[in-house]
């Protein structure tokens, strides 16, 4: 059956609603920044940009770096925003925009979305400036609340384990990467599990003119420990978006990897004075190796 117009919406152009693109206006492999200002710090490497639109937040370069046709796209910020960009990106190669249904299952296409990101470190031990891919993430937000995700029993145990922690009225959720990608572009890095918070201020520890529910919030964060036959869990960094690629690539049957420039570590008090430079890196990086 086709899919409603309420729910599948298009603009009048023909484009899908919030990103505004078609499908021959993404590659199979993209590149997705917080930052609509970072767009441009990638596609300039590009040797040749075929596409621009902006709509919103949502700013979209397309071109080619070394021969590959690559897509940079940005989010904004937190998973609500993911939620728009993954549904959407996932409509544009797996949604038949004449018919309105779903391409079958043997035909639908896997796309590679490799967030290039900005973090902070939990751990001591991570030192500002470095590179951290996320193998875990782990969802503070209430995105999953919506969705059948099926997790691992490590990953039910980890997300019980921090709402135990934390005294949660609601269990977080934990996801896995794309072991994949996380080969392909991970080399050298520092391997971490990230909390992904529903915001920037309380939700990860900062008190400005409110005082926090949970005082001790941040030592909460570098403490959690759940010990498996895989080792030692620990939760190593946090920002506010790596839970929902990871679980809405899963479900909807993308590769997704999460790279984060390590700017600020909130257990040693110390904030990059080059922030630029470790992004720049990372971006370099990435291009390099995707």
């Amino acid at each position: 059956m086709p899919i409603a117009d309420s729910e599948f919406i298009l603009n009048k152009d023909g484009s899908i609603y919030h990103l505004n693109l078609q499908p021959d206006h993404i590659s199979d492999t993209i590149i997705t920044v917080g930052d609509p200002e970072r767009v441009p710090l990638i596609s300039q490497h590009f040797d040749s940009l075929e596409t621009v639109v902006q709509k919103r937040e949502f700013v979209t370069h397309v071109g080619y770096y070394k021969g590959k046709r690559l897509t940079v796209i940005s989010t904004g910020m937190g998973t609500d925003n993911i939620d728009i960009l993954l549904n959407e990106l996932d409509a544009l190669v797996n949604i038949d925009f004449v018919t309105r249904e779903p391409r079958p299952l043997e035909e639908r296409i896997a796309l590679r979305i490799v967030r290039v990101g900005t973090s902070g470190a939990l751990q001591a031990d991570i030192p500002v400036g470095s590179h951290l891919m996320t193998e875990h993430a782990v969802g503070l937000d209430s995105l999953m609340q919506f969705y059948p995700l099926v997790e691992t029993g490590l990953e039910v145990e980890v997300a019980s384990g921090v709402q135990q922690a934390l005294g949660l009225s609601y269990r977080p959720y934990c996801v896995r990467g794309t072991d994949l990608l996380r080969e392909q572009l991970g080399a050298g890095m520092v391997v971490g599990n990230t909390l992904t918070c529903p915001g920037f201020y309380g939700p990860q520890g900062r008190v400005l003119r409110l005082d926090l529910r949970i005082p001790d919030l941040i030592q909460q964060f570098q403490n959690f420990r759940y010990d498996s036959a895989e080792g030692e869990f620990r939760l190593t960094n946090f920002e506010m978006e790596t839970a929902g690629y990871y679980a809405l690539g899963r479900m909807l049957g993308h590769e997704v990897v999460s790279l984060n420039a390590i700017v600020a570590n909130r257990a040693t008090g110390e904030f990059a004075t080059n922030t630029e430079d470790v992004v720049n890196d990372l971006i370099q990086k990435t291009l390099d190796r995707i």
